[in-house]
């Protein structure tokens, strides 16, 4: 019975964090980019009641008796699917078709990754128009370097075309194109990113490096779709079916540890 309340008090602390992910999957639904969580489940450590051998009549027992102590959270492992793309008909807003993911720079001076487009002009402390995230992050070419408005033109005047590539038109409404591209980039293990906040990723041992689309030939292009943002892939219907397994799964280990401790104080009352 002590082996029980120890492996329902498991299953409750993991059922636990089971809910706190998909709230967090419900409170981001509206989250430009975001990628849903799923928590994965491992069982502990089995205790070995019988082991396979012979009874006392030199029967054989091949199966053992084993009793498993309960379960822990292996991991959180973000789902990396396409979302929706959702017109906002802003300029500065864009939208990833594809595996790829947006480089930013952070008050930290360190290269941070997102799928998140939601794009502004700013200026730096130079007083150069610049790309920048809502908070302020600059966003980085594919040479890492600050998207900027060339000198002595608009912010207006920026062109940008599915592939990435940035140019401007000038007085005569001609358009020219640079050499400059979104840097956007690809993991061998998205679901290896850590998370920082604020839709910010950053790579590790896991992801692997950062692969640049536009020098990996053997990386499939993204599509840069200005005037939209991607929405998030939070399926509403599965989480709130998630939430209420989740929840009868708590329930069930709950009432494995009253059951456990009735029978505990039933074996206490033999003597009486």
């Amino acid at each position: 019975m002590m082996r029980a309340l120890y492996t329902g008090a498991t299953g409750m602390i993991s059922e636990q964090t089971n809910v706190d992910t998909i709230a967090n999957n419900l409170a981001n639904v509206n989250t430009t980019g975001y990628k849903a969580e799923r928590t994965e489940f491992k069982s502990l450590l089995y205790q070995t009641l019988q082991s396979k051998t012979t009874t006392a009549n030199g029967e054989p027992k091949p199966v053992g008796a084993q009793v498993g102590l309960g379960t822990r959270v292996a991991s959180n492992t973000s789902i990396y699917t396409q979302g929706s793309l959702n017109s906002t008909e802003k300029l500065t807003d864009f939208a990833l078709d594809g595996d790829g993911f947006f480089a930013v720079r952070g008050a930290d001076g360190e290269t941070y990754y997102t799928r998140n487009g939601n794009f502004t002009w700013s200026l730096d402390a130079n007083n150069n128009i610049i790309l920048a995230t809502q908070e302020g992050y600059p966003v980085l070419g594919s040479d890492g370097n600050v998207i900027q408005v060339p000198k002595n033109l608009s912010a207006e005047a920026m062109v940008f075309t599915e592939e990435g590539q940035i140019g401007y038109k000038n007085v005569g409404g001609n358009v020219t194109l640079t050499n400059q591209y979104f840097g956007l980039y690809q993991f061998n293990n998205p679901a290896g990113l850590e998370k920082m906040g604020q839709s910010l990723l950053t790579q590790t041992e896991a992801s692997g490096v950062a692969m640049s689309e536009l020098t990996n030939a053997n990386l499939g292009r993204s599509k840069v779709v200005q005037g939209y943002l991607e929405g998030s892939n939070v399926s509403v219907a599965d989480e709130m079916v998630n939430l209420i397994i989740a929840q009868r799964a708590y329930e069930m280990n709950s009432k494995v540890i009253t059951t456990s401790d009735s029978m505990l104080d039933t074996a206490n009352n033999l003597k009486r």
